[in-house]
């Protein structure tokens, strides 16, 4: 177990994962109120996508010049704005929803600042846990731990929101979300950081936003992982999105029964995140990445088939270990590749193909379920998957000859004499 948590022996992760942890329990009690409140309101299968949509294409648009940001200013001071920003964003919901003034036109404005808030949070985070980790050989348990904590929050949070909204309405989920950012703004203000301010380019930054893009679409291991990832979040990722409509209308169930399922999911992915925790190296990854997408588009085609609650909720672990282990280990595996001038704009390209290509699977869900129904919508994502992970299996042999030398370069493999 202390090899699982090495990460933590650094006192600015450690505070880190404190702090984020209460405040990702909000997050995902947000998650599941705003998704039951538009169906609520509307009963329109096509408005959940939409609303997904709105809170995630911000991300799409902006988080390439986010990257570059990040690769030019403080990532400390960037995250400390945007936290406080959540925070008022979910505020801003809650009074909407507790004075009863809160309409879906509300709910997407509002989605769209939380997405436009999200587009600079996520690359500068995913760039920021380079930073807080003091030995650069715990940066895979770094990544791997973060996973488990937003895993960890999804069993949590939708747990307790079903039950929030049952007994008290959407409202104070909002509120409590609001508060839980006090957790990750102090975490944020309590450490020791070196404000050092990092050397002015000089290029522009649309030359920079260029070099980032030629340094990933130049680079096959990259570009393929970025892209595998895309192809999971566009076509896998919406069944979320679909959730409120699958446990009312399929599995004829309420509020409680979408916990349920939003339950069973994040503990499958909390499983996935231990396991990455518990390797010790980087190696196989790769591998790992096909399993990964063939087991989540496998368990998505058997869940759209379900018709019974117990059913689903043993199938869908599956898919939330699935996805969780596809993402981190792309993550993990772009981390230690990369050059560090770049980190911040790859890992912007990373937020662009997990949560920026989202809003496109969502809007495209939300069409498909007006039209052929959810079950048959999550069917047709989940085959997706499936044919993502064989091409990307056939392509792995080459893509490890590739990256080879990087690893041999930064000693993760012995070299050859």
């Amino acid at each position: 177990m202390p090899d699982m948590l090495r990460a933590l022996s650094s006192r600015n992760y450690r505070l880190f994962f404190g702090g984020q942890s209460v405040s990702l329990i909000g997050t995902w009690i947000t998650r599941i109120a705003t998704s039951w409140l538009v169906y609520r309101l509307t009963g329109s299968e096509l408005l959940l996508g939409v609303v997904g949509f709105c809170g995630q294409i911000p991300t799409l648009v902006f988080a390439p010049f986010a990257g570059v940001l990040v690769d030019r200013r403080d990532r400390h001071r960037i995250l400390v704005v945007t936290q406080v920003l959540s925070m008022l964003q979910s505020l801003a919901l809650a009074l909407l929803a507790l004075t009863g003034t809160i309409t879906v036109g509300w709910i997407l404005v509002l989605q769209l600042v939380q997405g436009m808030i999200n587009a600079f949070d996520t690359p500068a985070r995913q760039s920021f846990v380079v930073d807080m980790v003091s030995d650069r050989a715990h940066l895979p348990n770094a990544i791997a731990l973060n996973s488990s904590m937003v895993n960890g929050s999804r069993i949590i949070g939708p747990s307790i929101g079903g039950v929030l909204i049952a007994a008290f309405g959407e409202g104070w989920c909002f509120m409590i979300d609001a508060i839980s950012y006090i957790a990750v703004i102090a975490s944020l203000m309590a450490m020791q950081v070196t404000h050092a301010e990092r050397k002015r380019p000089q290029t522009n930054a649309l030359e920079e936003l260029h070099e980032g893009f030629t340094y990933v679409a130049h680079f096959a291991p990259m570009r393929s992982a970025l892209f595998l990832l895309a192809l999971v979040a566009t076509m896998g990722m919406p069944y979320t999105v679909l959730m409120p409509a699958i446990a009312t209308t399929v599995l004829h169930g309420g509020p409680h029964t979408l916990g349920f399922l939003m339950t069973a999911s994040g503990a499958g992915a909390l499983v996935g995140a231990l396991y990455l925790a518990s390797r010790e190296s980087v190696l196989g990854l790769g591998r790992v990445m096909s399993l990964a997408t063939l087991t989540f588009g496998v368990a998505l085609v058997a869940f759209a088939l379900s018709h019974w609650l117990w059913l689903s909720i043993l199938l869908l672990p599956f898919v939330g270990a699935g996805m969780m282990v596809e993402t981190a280990s792309t993550n993990t595996v772009l981390q230690t590749i990369v050059e560090e001038r770049m980190r911040g704009r790859v890992m912007a390209f990373y937020t662009m193909a997990f949560l920026g290509t989202a809003p496109i699977g969502s809007l495209l869900a939300g069409v498909l379920a007006a039209r052929i129904g959810a079950s048959m919508t999550v069917l047709l994502g989940g085959a997706a998957c499936i044919v993502a992970a064989a091409w990307f299996t056939r392509a792995l042999p080459a893509l490890r000859a590739q990256v080879r030398p990087i690893y041999i370069e930064r000693g993760i493999i012995a070299s050859p004499q």
